[in-house]
């Protein structure tokens, strides 16, 4: 049985208080699905080509090497405020990244250059991160840091993990810290 079904199943089949029990037994709290874009909906946002995560370095996938990175942008309530969220896949050390106020390319590249400069050169070997917009400015950033990213295929968070995770577990301990009550990653998911 596929996880879908399992969420649909969960989400159709409550009714009254029953269906709020479940609303509260679920991390998110939320009774009902969104429907998710289809992939052939998506625009290209970038000017240089990106790299896939098929064509990462195999040490990355096994966690046995650190140095490779997992990210994503969580967008508050809304839209008021951002932060960038990059877990190394080894050891699970997370590091948040400040954005106030502005969340453009430049913005995220910027910031995330600055962040990672305080990271020994052995543990800044890659970044994996979704197809948002946020990472256009990725070619810049790998310039500047010498850090390789690469890009998941679309609609497929579970390249990303323990990062999806980490989003997860902010989202629910963290509700009224980032952006005042909810918190959506960027593609608008509770």
């Amino acid at each position: 049985m596929a996880h879908e079904t399992i969420y649909q199943a969960l989400c159709i089949q409550g009714r009254g208080e029953l269906r709020r029990e479940l609303a509260r037994a679920l991390r998110t709290g939320h009774a009902r699905r969104r429907p998710h874009r289809q992939a052939a909906s998506r625009q290209p946002r970038f000017s240089h080509p990106i790299v896939m995560i098929s064509e990462r370095p195999a040490q990355s996938n096994d966690r046995a090497v650190p140095g490779h990175w997992e990210g994503n942008l969580i967008i508050g309530k809304d839209g008021a405020s951002a932060i960038g969220t990059q877990v190394e896949r080894a050891t699970r050390y997370v590091m948040l990244v400040h954005l106030p106020g502005v969340r453009g390319a430049e913005d995220v590249s910027t910031a995330l250059q600055t962040t990672v400069q305080i990271l020994p050169r052995h543990l800044t070997k890659s970044l994996t991160w979704d197809q948002g917009s946020e990472m256009a400015a990725h070619h810049a950033f790998t310039v500047a840091t010498g850090i390789a990213v690469y890009f998941c295929d679309p609609i497929s968070p579970w390249q990303r993990g323990s990062n999806e995770n980490i989003n997860g577990l902010l989202r629910q301990y963290f509700p009224t810290c980032i952006g005042g009550g909810g918190v959506r990653d960027r593609v608008g998911r509770p």
